[in-house]
């Protein structure tokens, strides 16, 4: 009996058996020839649900993120009930940045797999890249309440807890995750971050060693275990690691690249000319733009490159060139950031320059000021809060509530030095009828430091107001928290950095009610003084 012969069935491959070619190439790491093998299906069956989902994941692994959506769109659309294809969905669309999306198809996951941690963990992401604090500490603490060994949650649980300023908390979360990946540098430079939140930066420095020790090129151990060593004034050690700065993520992409060589104190300066230039904060360009007086007094041609909203005032700096960020630079030799001079200088903690003042207002700016101002009193300047984006924004800001029996009793005629404030705060002014709010046209800090020349005193979160004052020799009290940032040290009332200055530390964590009685008890003393004259 003779069979006619089909050539269609001929060229049909077993479908079955590719299938299998490419799980066991995706398995074995062969990526490329996994990818082909379910393209190769796909050729024959268009709606194959394995072939889109691997072929979807296999993009998804190799950050091909908007391709993966396509071909995992397409195998949800096939198999509605794939918890795991509407994960991965989830993960693409996540590494687009369309988190909210990514959302949906991380709850559409769990409608189908309820307790499963991993999407649990996921979804914690989300929320957390969203700055919805309480969301990504409820995911976590499910996806550990199923899994209590699941490391990525317990280390963003962590993170989570030390963005609601719980750092105690936190360091349980990081032990957790230490118990069961012992020695991960990562984990080990959060456990110490969270150390130093609390104050404790000795310990933390033993933490980021170990780090190191895992793993010596760690760009955060390092940069972290130099905040550790200038908190404690060890500015030998504190300044050289700061230098790793650089390499972490939260500074890679603030990095100038200049063809000219960065000056680290390596050469003399003396007919070169130098660009210093700003990296961070109001404050951080502030407190070391002492510096460029040195510069300039040894011979050097000096080019500060500072904020646009701090042009006019640096502008009163003799010698000094001042250019705002994000103009035409002159031409310059030479080049440091301002956070890097202290190691320049090879500065020590007796060695800190603290000629003060180095600062002052614009003439005319004082002028415009100086009838607009209450009469009759000492005045007093205040700022209670920095910015809301500011990372440690909750741990050194404090409501204006709090201050509110202060302002009953105070022998000042006080004066709000608030840019930004928040809609708590300003419900809050409404019934402070003795702080005079004059935030809103404080436009530039030229015309804050107008003000500031007319008060007699300044009260003042760790803010740029703060170095302001400082650098103006105004007398300054400066309200921290009790793990204060590095460059106010530790347990000390004053810092050599403004001569100034009176700090008033939080004794334990978060406790701010003492602060302000401290503040109280100060503002007395002044005004005792005053009116002893």
């Amino acid at each position: 009996m003779s069979h006619q012969w089909n050539s269609a069935s001929a060229r049909a491959p077993n479908l079955p058996r590719l299938q299998r070619q490419a799980i066991n190439s995706f398995e074995q790491g062969q990526l490329d020839k996994a990818e082909r093998l379910c393209s190769a299906i796909l050729e024959h069956r268009g709606d194959d649900f394995d072939a889109l989902h691997l072929l979807g994941f296999i993009h998804l692994q190799r950050g091909r993120f908007v391709e993966a959506i396509g071909f995992l769109t397409k195998a949800v659309k096939v198999d509605a009930g794939s918890a795991d294809a509407m994960s991965n969905l989830g993960l693409a669309l996540h590494g687009t940045g369309r988190l909210e999306d990514a959302i949906v198809q991380y709850r559409n996951a769990l409608a189908l797999a309820p307790r499963h941690p991993e999407i649990l963990y996921n979804l914690g992401n989300a929320h957390l890249e969203l700055d919805r604090i309480d969301e990504a500490l409820a995911s976590y603490d499910e996806a550990l309440a199923h899994n209590p060994s699941h490391v990525g949650a317990c280390v963003n649980r962590g993170n989570t807890l030390l963005r609601f300023n719980r750092p105690a908390d936190a360091l349980s979360s990081y032990d957790q995750a230490l118990a069961a990946m012992p020695g991960h540098p990562q984990i080990l430079t959060n456990r110490g971050h969270a150390l130093r939140r609390l104050n404790r930066p000795q310990e933390a420095l033993a933490d980021f060693e170990s780090a190191r020790k895992k793993s010596p090129e760690f760009p955060e151990a390092h940069f972290e275990a130099a905040l550790a060593h200038l908190t404690l004034g060890d500015f030998r050690a504190g300044c050289k690691a700061y230098e790793w700065r650089w390499k972490t993520g939260a500074f890679a992409n603030q990095r100038r690249s200049f063809r000219q060589p960065l000056w680290l104190g390596n050469m003399p300066l003396s007919g070169k000319t130098i660009l210093l230039h700003a990296e961070q904060g109001f404050g951080d360009t502030l407190q070391f733009i002492r510096y460029a007086p040195l510069l300039a007094s040894s011979g050097a041609h000096v080019i500060c490159e500072v904020q646009p909203e701090l042009v006019s005032l640096l502008s009163q700096l003799d010698g000094i060139e001042i250019v705002a960020k994000g103009c035409e630079l002159p031409r310059f030799d030479l080049h440091c950031p301002f956070l890097s001079l202290p190691l320049a200088f090879g500065t020590e903690l007796a060695t800190i320059p603290a000629k003060i003042p180095y600062l002052a207002a614009p003439v005319a700016r004082v002028a415009h000021w100086r009838d607009r101002l209450p009469s009759g009193h000492q005045r007093a300047g205040f700022v209670w809060s920095g910015s809301p984006s500011h990372k440690n924004d909750a741990n050194r800001s404090i409501p204006l509530v709090r201050f509110d029996r202060l302002f009953e009793n105070l022998p000042f005629a006080c004066v709000g030095l608030q840019r930004e404030m928040r809609d708590t705060d300003r419900k809050v002014l409404q019934g402070l009828p003795n702080l005079w709010d004059i935030g809103p046209e404080l436009t530039d800090f030229a015309e804050t430091a107008a003000v500031i020349s007319l008060l007699d005193v300044v009260v003042s979160v760790d803010t740029s107001v703060a170095h302001l004052a400082g650098a103006m020799g105004k007398p300054v009290v400066i309200l921290l928290p009790h793990a204060a940032d590095f460059r106010w040290l530790r347990d000390r009332p004053d810092t050599p950095w403004y001569p100034t200055a009176k700090l008033v530390r939080q004794p334990a964590f978060d406790d701010w009610a003492s602060v302000i009685d401290g503040l109280a008890d100060e503002m007395s003393v002044r005004a005792g003084a005053e009116r002893g004259r």
